[in-house]
């Protein structure tokens, strides 16, 4: 494909992502935000919530870049939350004057936002323990959360579905930055979090310089090999103990959800999260999981 083409579906791509995300939302804080009434409104973000025997770990979903925490999560919130979950979901990453999107601010201060969240959560269930669950930059920007922030201590699972664990090359876009001068500092004063999330960068150096993984955390990272925007998607999976990596169409051969449906429609992908929480009650993972 010509470069012109990548960089016009990879925008393309992007827009989608925007679109299918919109809304207003507001950070996290002590007070409750207006997107969490909203999620309240949709069974989810329920600080009243205690996590029962069979779940005993309330959830907390991550969005992604461009992302909030109620459109993100309009899919699977309610299928983990009919599934006996206490769930919760954050905004993170704002960025002044930009009141729609999210995900955009640095990603190490993003982190440290969600640090604060998840203390929050804690200390309204009761639980010891969170599972976080985060989509494309959510479910990579919780890894330094556990990797410098203390995280390791208080999270039994990291899920994350189409995540940018090691960066990307957005089909080779990132690779024709250096053929226009200025255009990273660019992106990078704009938009911190993409400019982190381009493959070698000084943050993704250092997210996983010394390995993927710390102690005491299982990993679980979900991939799709329709995915347009964290190329290539085997860069999602992750080495070391306690990580399990999962190709969706090695359960589903049918499914043909790429980067932004993986993580919000796609119901196959939903049962693989599912399991991933609950392994011990696990079932398998197919083409009829849609229907469960």
């Amino acid at each position: 494909m010509l470069p012109w083409k990548h960089a016009v579906r990879a925008l393309s791509v992007l827009l989608l992502t925007a679109a299918a995300t919109l809304a207003p939302t507001a950070s996290a804080s002590a007070a409750p935000t207006g997107s969490e009434t909203a999620a309240a409104g949709r069974g989810w973000n329920d600080f009243s919530c205690k996590p029962s025997a069979a779940h005993p770990r309330p959830v907390v979903l991550v969005h992604g870049t461009f992302g909030n925490s109620v459109d993100n999560w309009l899919g699977l919130a309610p299928y983990l939350v009919d599934r006996g979950y206490c769930v919760f979901s954050l905004d993170y990453g704002q960025l002044p004057n930009v009141p729609l999107f999210h995900g955009l601010g640095p990603i190490a201060a993003s982190a440290g936002q969600l640090a604060s969240y998840v203390d929050r959560v804690l200390a309204a269930t009761g639980a010891p323990e969170a599972d976080l669950v985060g989509h494309s930059q959510g479910g990579m920007m919780p890894r330094w959360y556990l990797k410098f922030l203390g995280g390791a201590g208080k999270v039994n699972a990291l899920v994350g579905i189409a995540p940018d664990n090691h960066g990307t090359t957005l089909l080779g876009l990132t690779r024709l930055l250096p053929y226009f001068p200025g255009a990273e500092d660019l992106i990078g004063s704009a938009t911190p979090a993409l400019a982190d999330q381009i493959a070698g960068s000084p943050f993704m150096t250092a997210l996983n310089e010394g390995g993927d993984t710390v102690p005491g955390v299982r990993y679980h990272v979900i991939a799709t090999k329709y995915d347009e925007v964290v190329t290539p998607y085997r860069t999602q999976f992750l080495s070391g103990p306690n990580v399990t990596n999962v190709l969706i169409q090695d359960k589903c051969a049918l499914d043909l959800s790429e980067h932004v449906a993986v993580g919000t429609v796609d119901r196959i992908a939903f049962h693989e999260v599912a399991n991933a929480l609950d392994p011990a009650r696990a079932t398998p993972t197919t083409c009829l999981s849609s229907a469960g």
